[in-house]
């Protein structure tokens, strides 16, 4: 749905680039764009020099990825019919209980009537995941009763694996590997492991999570070492899904990640997940914001982790627009267990498969070797214990330096039987629940002063550990994780949501700075990202020790990258009721009807009990049972994206004249454009701020501003909406206007505006958060943006 127009990459690579890199020896690699066709691009690059070499073709965008002297950088720009030359980088991979939490079934197990019917399980959706490949044995892609789509251009790429094969369920594999691999790509570390890089298969077990969580189907039984047991399974567990392996043990090759979202598009993909990206960057040396701009023009719903960079302000990264963007957050689901001394019993948290009834406790500092300082033994580090003082006790071991898990197996070989592992004032509160070898659970630093005491204030203190299995109910959540990346967009401040940082002569900075409204923040939305069980490769141990040697079919992990496919899962979902719906529709659906309240009716918290913000959750929380029936849907068009392009580039009597440009691709709402090639308006400037995103932002207001959006009919034929309005606490009001919106079909589209309006400047000097809903007569459609607005301009 929506309105078709062309749109145009090459001139989005073409304003967004005026980079050069210096001269110097090395080997690196780079995107090279052109007008050209690429048989011509490569005689060109053949003319300047006979040392390179071919990566990727990308013919879809008139591309080559090539390894070449970096001393010939500043000539590949200089090519003719060359638009763009961009450095490729590293980038890093960033359940059975969420979808209960989630409410798509309820606690006995039984599924809500719009997950199984109004969406049939995500039934004839495509699932795609760049990731670091999957696992084809999963119980998790079993193809019971299933069918390949007619449709479907994929195939399975076994490489030099012959063990390795598709089926019904998962009906493509494909390897990316010639970025990771070129010379000086990456700068140390051990060699890349052969038999990961010429294969599909899942040498690492991120892949085979993110996939199973997104598409995987119904298993029976799972569990993560036998904590959290139930029926693991896929927010579409009906859809098909497909692998696409840009990732190693180091990382990422940002040209791999493009080849392979390239293949995905081509293939078929309906729902692209990435749980991974760098740093955020300009769009000008953002090889996934490329790629996924073409896949979104294409169709494709494209998800993509925040990053685990938080509680950082300004940490988050994939920022494009076009990208639906998710934070983590807890669900109400925890793995307690609980040392108890003296007559105290203190809570943690652990995975531990035992528990330890009443021994001699000792502290680490006690405990250490001939030779070995207290403040190395404390830390439960190899080697500094002395196993005539640790045997057959419990010890207290402090966080930090070497991994929770090697903790326990440290005691455990100098002979203890149990550890409490203890936060110390850094690491503060937050704790973590994991498959130690021994029976142990980890304490908080506020609880464990109260241990300490203990400790201290006897001459013989005896403890025990208590391990019991997951505990549903919790309450608050969700809670913001603490790991969850945060806005707002530090590339360039005054664009919270999109980072164009690229053009960068003084006057282009000054035009830039004139573009004074947001068009949003991110991240987009918040979902569960911690402690999600889901399907593991069990070619590799269950954690990355070098010690672990145990192997698992489903596992416990936490980060973005476990959220990012709850959303994915979900999109699979809408996808399947509404196949003619576009991926913006897609994303509005899910980020206006999101939740904004915890399940004790409480306002959001984040990792330290304060309230949270919308730079941490975005819209809000992931509710997939109103996003299947939204009411009404911000639409956002391929032309819409390209005007707002367009709206960012210098003047158009600048160097960097967008006009001409040939088209490398064409969409097929354009068909009826007779192919022509996108230009850029000479008329009227489109406004960025008026890109009709679900989200309002606003900075460096003056006065007042004025944003305009436009909202789509997808509820009843006749029905009208009207707007409630969340005032900032402080400093800016908002105002809507019209306050009632009227439909009489279905698909029509209705406009408004919302004023933002600064009646105490030093109040909003700091961000203030507000938000617009409308609501139909019944109540059965709540359609919410949020606002943000400051007066400061940096």
């Amino acid at each position: 749905m929506g309105k078709g127009a062309p749109i145009l990459l090459l001139p989005f690579v073409l304003f967004l680039t005026s980079h050069s890199t210096p001269a110097s020896a090395a080997m690196k690699s780079y995107l090279v764009v052109s007008t050209d066709p690429v048989s011509v691009l490569s005689a060109s690059i053949a003319g300047l020099t006979g040392s390179f070499k071919t990566l990727h073709v990308f013919d879809e965008i008139k591309g080559i990825g090539v390894h070449i002297d970096d001393s010939w950088a500043q000539a590949l720009q200089n090519l003719p019919g060359v638009v763009a030359v961009i450095q490729d980088r590293l980038c890093k991979v960033h359940t059975t209980h969420s979808w209960g939490f989630l409410g798509l079934e309820t606690y006995d197990g039984k599924a809500a009537d719009g997950w199984k019917n109004a969406a049939k399980f995500g039934e004839g959706v495509v699932i795609g995941n760049v990731d670091t490949g999957v696992s084809p044995t999963s119980e998790s892609f079993r193809d019971d009763g299933l069918s390949v789509p007619r449709w479907w251009r994929g195939r399975c790429d076994a490489g030099k694996d012959t063990t390795f094969s598709c089926n019904k369920k998962l009906i493509g594999a494909r390897f990316f590997n010639a970025g990771i691999q070129a010379e000086n790509f990456l700068d140390q570390g051990p060699p890349l492991d052969k038999t990961d890089l010429n294969s599909a298969r899942d040498y690492d077990g991120h892949g085979s999570h993110t996939l199973s969580t997104a598409g995987g189907g119904f298993v029976t039984g799972a569990s993560a070492f036998g904590h959290g047991s139930g029926t693991a399974k896929g927010g579409s567990p009906r859809a098909r899904v497909a692998s696409y392996k840009a990732c190693y043990a180091p990382g990422c090759s940002s040209l791999d990640i493009l080849a392979a979202i390239f293949a995905a598009v081509a293939d078929g993909v309906q729902v692209l997940s990435l749980s991974l990206g760098g740093p955020a960057t300009d769009y000008a040396a953002d090889l996934m914001a490329l790629g996924t701009l073409y896949a979104v023009n294409n169709g494709v719903v494209v998800v993509c982790s925040a990053g685990n960079s938080g509680p950082q302000p300004g940490s988050v990264s994939n920022l494009a627009p076009w990208m639906l963007t998710v934070a983590a957050s807890t669900m109400d689901r925890d793995f307690p267990a609980y040392v108890t001394f003296g007559n105290t019993t203190i809570e943690g948290r652990s995975l531990s498969d035992g528990t330890q009834p009443a021994r001699q406790m000792i502290s680490g500092d006690k405990v250490n070797a001939a030779n070995q300082a207290a403040e190395n033994s404390t830390l439960c580090l190899a080697g500094t214990l002395d196993p005539a003082k640790v045997s057959g006790k419990i010890v207290v071991c402090t966080r930090g330096v070497n991994g929770r898990v090697e903790k326990g197996l440290v005691v455990k070989q100098a002979g203890g039987v149990g550890m409490v592992l203890c936060n110390d004032a850094s690491t503060g509160d937050e704790t973590i629940a994991d498959p130690h070898f021994i029976a142990a659970v980890h304490c908080s630093y506020s609880r464990c002063r109260d241990l300490f005491k203990y400790l201290q204030s006897t001459e013989s203190p005896v403890g025990h550990i208590t391990a019991v299995d997951a505990e549903l109910g919790v309450k608050p959540a969700p809670v913001i994780a603490y790991f969850s990346s945060r806005g707002p967009n530090t590339i360039t401040p005054q664009i919270l949501k999109v980072g164009l940082a690229s053009l960068s002569t003084p006057r282009t900075c000054s035009v830039f700075l004139e573009i004074i409204i947001l068009i949003g923040w991110q991240p987009d939305i918040t979902a569960p990202g911690v402690d999600v069980i889901a399907a593991y490769s069990e070619e590799v141990p269950a954690t990355d020790l070098p010690f672990e040697d145990r192997r698992v079919p489903y596992n416990m992990i936490s980060g973005t990258s476990m959220a990012c496919p709850h959303v994915a899962g979900v999109a699979g979902l809408i996808k399947a009721k509404y196949p003619g719906w576009s991926p913006a529709t897609i994303k509005s659906a899910i980020m206006t009807t999101a939740s904004t309240v915890a399940n004790d009716y409480s306002q959001f918290q984040d990792e330290t009990g304060g309230a949270a913000t919308p730079f941490s959750y975005g819209s809000g929380h992931l509710n997939p049972v109103p996003a299947l029936d939204p009411g009404l849907v911000y639409d956002t068009a391929p032309f819409d994206y390209a005007n707002f392009l367009c709206s960012l580039k210098p003047t158009q009597t600048q160097s960097l004249n967008l006009l001409p440009v040939s088209l490398p691709f064409l969409l097929p709402q354009i068909i009826h454009f007779n192919s022509n090639p996108f230009k850029c308006s000479l008329g009227a400037p489109f406004r960025p701020e008026n890109l009709n995103y679900p989200s309002i932002s606003a900075t460096c207001i003056s006065g007042s501003t004025t944003v305009r959006r436009r909202v789509t009919n997808v509820g009843a034929e006749s029905s009208t909406y009207t707007v409630s309005v969340v005032q900032p606490a402080a400093g800016v009001k908002i105002t809507v206007q019209p306050s009632t919106l009227s439909f009489g079909r279905v698909y029509e589209e209705r406009s408004f505006t919302v004023k933002l309006e600064v009646y105490n400047p030093a109040a909003a000097a700091d961000y203030v958060f507000g938000s617009i809903e409308w609501s139909d007569g019944d109540g059965n459609h709540r359609v919410r943006s949020p606002v943000i607005a400051t007066t400061k301009c940096t």
